[in-house]
């Protein structure tokens, strides 16, 4: 019996389970279809709201683009107008001074000829040309008068005078270079002549060390010719030298002449420049076309050339300063030109900015980055853009012993040589071509030619070398640095000292990388006070604060010894990037820098714009770099402001991030450490056509007074430095 209960009892379970299960599926898709028509409901409702969020968002950025559209040409005039009587007042304060101080060096009465009168300027060389005063101070003192006519030319020529006068100036100044080299020259010869009357009781050879702000000579006469002699090392100056054991038996003077100047560099840079403009020329030149048919149509065309190259030449220089007179409001326009005109023949484009590259390399123009051209067929020459010179240069030379006076009966007997100051013949090729003299080696010239010469220095306290320093020396043919025939090099970190050795004597100098210091790690501009505000730019490997007070800037820097010529010493801007560049701390870039630098490409005009609204704001509005910049594409920027009325840093809460364009410019609701760039407006914000009137529309009364009230030619400033650092670029 339960068997069979247990079998009806699952068969009738059976039966039940199918009717059931029907039911149940019935239930279920019921279930289903009132769910999705519930989600459908809410999905149709989810969308009308999406849609009419969107519709009054939509709404809203009509709104908001038609009152930037409305005002749009009354934002730029204002800053238009802004911008240039700003630079009007500028370029007559600028020529109010220029002329201010032609007065003043013309009613100078201190004896030194005006470098800009030829006829002074000549009268001057042409007398100390023919001066036999040989005495080392006299000397030193006429130099120093001589670099100082040498400083004057570099600042006139700095200026942008016309080509003739460019062009003597330039003529002048290598005149005077050359004849302050030929003068030390000669005071050395008369210091040699007298060697053996000066002799050291102790070694028997002469030694003397005399220096001045500018120079520092220091000489070591062979007298005793001792074998053993291995080198001397001129404690007071930091300077020494080492020589191979056949040289210590000659009649033979060293020389380590430094100058703090450097007079050797410019040739490298000026041979670098017309290597960049051939290149360019043969470039320019129609390939297929013949040599012969380029000169015959040279030769029609020369009369033409000749009547219509001054006016050419007028009109271009009448452009070229327009242009740069003209503000970068005009990169809404530009863009808008940039998008109908994009498209261009291949040709069209390339002689349009092969163009663009010669007329900047001709007018020290830094609008158009071109290639740093060095000589790629030899990787030992020195790119003078990627390596800066620094400590000045130093003249390593050694010489024939002049004949040494002789006592007899009284008289003091001296052979007389017309030949001059006569280098020793060092055996290389390159010194046999330099040297001054014909004579050849004795029998020792195998054994010499195999020994290298040694080389100690202390680095000069007038410098700040970021990196162990590189050792270049000069090419007197090539007319450039080179980094080969320097081996053994080594620095003491105890003594700040490099050792090395070079196979030949011949001029060297310390080289460090231009660009160190950057890409910058980040950036801060605030105010201190009505005209006065602090830039600091933490580098790669050190910080650099400027406190900027009306036309006057002034560096500071933590934990830096010596500098105190540089540091807390007030300057334009000007003087103190050049100080700065001379010191090994360069925070300013050029045309070539983006060759060496890991960037983020900003477009130029926005990126001036930007600095020009920045500079007018600067006295109220404290700005600093984002992270967000290097995420949001060449045509817009990202940075942070706030308003700061009081000095002090400035809290992480209070700072705002703007995103920045061509035609729009936005107050971002994001704040820095947000996960994610998101372009939502803060609440109640607009946009606005420039970046002047986006941040006036939260500022106070007292900010908005602030900047009405800010000088000129603190504005200036501000903006000089940052068009010469472009933080919003290399940060």
């Amino acid at each position: 019996m339960p068997p069979k209960d247990g079998k009806s009892g699952k068969k009738k379970e059976g039966n039940i389970s199918k009717a059931e299960r029907e039911r149940l599926q019935r239930e279920a898709d019921e279930k289903r279809r009132r769910e999705e028509e519930e989600a459908r409901v809410i999905a149709e409702r989810e969308e009308i709201e999406r849609l009419e969020r969107e519709r009054i968002e939509q709404e809203k950025q009509d709104l908001l683009e038609l009152k930037d559209r409305e005002r749009r040409e009354d934002e730029l005039n204002e800053l238009r107008h802004i911008l240039d009587e700003n630079h009007s007042a500028v370029t007559a304060w600028e020529s109010e001074c220029r002329d201010k101080a032609k007065w003043e060096r013309y009613m100078r009465c201190d004896g030194s000829p005006d470098p800009s009168v030829q006829p002074e300027i000549n009268s001057f060389i042409s007398l100390w040309r023919e001066d036999s005063e040989t005495q080392i101070q006299l000397v030193l003192e006429n130099c120093a008068l001589a670099l100082q006519l040498t400083n004057e030319l570099d600042f006139l020529l700095s200026e942008g005078p016309n080509p003739c006068v460019a062009q003597q100036y330039r003529e002048t100044l290598l005149c005077l270079q050359s004849l302050i080299q030929i003068k030390l020259n000669l005071a050395t010869e008369e210091l040699l002549k007298s060697a053996n009357s000066h002799s050291d009781i102790e070694t028997g050879n002469m030694q003397t060390v005399v220096q001045d702000e500018n120079i520092t000579l220091c000489l070591w006469a062979n007298l005793n010719k001792n074998p053993r002699f291995k080198g001397f090392w001129f404690e007071e100056v930091g300077l020494g030298f080492e020589l191979p054991k056949p040289l210590a038996v000659h009649d033979i003077a060293v020389r380590i002449l430094h100058t703090r100047y450097d007079h050797l560099s410019h040739h490298s840079e000026r041979e670098q420049v017309q290597r960049r403009r051939s290149m360019m020329e043969a470039i320019l030149t129609p390939p297929a076309e013949s040599s012969a048919a380029v000169q015959d149509r040279k030769m029609e065309g020369e009369g033409d050339e000749e009547e219509s190259s001054k006016p050419m030449e007028e009109d271009s220089r009448s452009v070229r300063s327009e242009s740069r007179k003209r503000s970068a409001v005009s990169v809404i326009s530009a863009k808008e030109g940039r998008k109908s005109s994009s498209v261009k023949p291949e040709g069209e484009t390339q002689m349009e900015e092969i163009t663009t590259a010669l007329e900047a390399d001709q007018n020290g123009s830094d609008s158009s980055p071109a290639e740093p051209v060095t000589d790629s067929a030899d990787i030992h020459i020195v790119d003078l853009q990627q390596f800066r010179p620094l400590g000045g240069v130093f003249y390593f030379d050694v010489f024939h012993l002049p004949p040494q006076s002789h006592t007899v009966r009284g008289w003091e007997m001296r052979e007389l040589l017309e030949t001059g100051l006569q280098v020793f013949p060092y055996p290389t090729e390159q010194t046999r071509v330099q040297s001054s003299t014909s004579a050849r080696l004795d029998e020792h010239s195998s054994t010499v030619a195999s020994l290298p010469v040694g080389v100690t220095v202390a680095l000069p306290d007038s410098v700040m070398f970021l990196e162990d320093p590189h050792v270049a020396h000069w090419d007197p043919i090539g007319q450039h640095w080179r980094a080969d025939c320097i081996t053994d090099a080594s620095y003491d970190t105890e003594t700040h000292s490099i050792s090395f050795k070079m196979n030949t004597f011949s001029a060297f100098t310390l080289l460090q990388e231009s660009y160190a210091n950057m890409p910058f790690q980040s950036w801060e501009l605030r105010p201190l006070h009505q005209d006065s505000a602090l830039f600091t730019i933490t580098g790669a490997l050190i910080e650099v604060s400027i406190t900027v007070k009306g036309k006057q800037c002034m560096l500071h820097m933590e934990d830096t010894k010596n500098l105190d010529h540089l540091l807390g010493k007030w300057m334009s801007p000007s003087e103190l990037q050049k100080a700065m560049q001379r010191a090994g701390i360069n925070v300013f870039v050029n045309e070539y820098s983006d060759k060496y630098v890991s960037i983020n490409p900003k477009d130029p005009l926005i990126e001036h714009t930007v600095y020009e609204q920045m500079a007018l704001m600067s006295s109220a509005v404290a700005f600093s770099w984002s992270r967000w910049n290097s995420q949001c594409g060449q045509e817009h920027l990202v940075l942070q402001a706030c308003e700061q009325l009081e000095a002090g840093p400035v809290a992480e809460e209070e700072w705002s991030l703007y995103l920045l364009g061509a035609q729009r410019n936005q107050h971002l609701k994001m704040k820095e450490h947000d996960k994610s760039i998101s372009p939502e407006l803060t609440e109640g914000s607009e946009f606005h056509s420039t970046f002047l009137h986006m941040l006036r529309q939260d500022m106070s009364t007292e900010g908005q007074a602030r900047v009405r009230q800010s000088h000129y030619l603190y504005t200036d400033t501000v903006q000089r430095l940052l068009c010469a650092t472009r933080v919003l670029t290399y940060s």
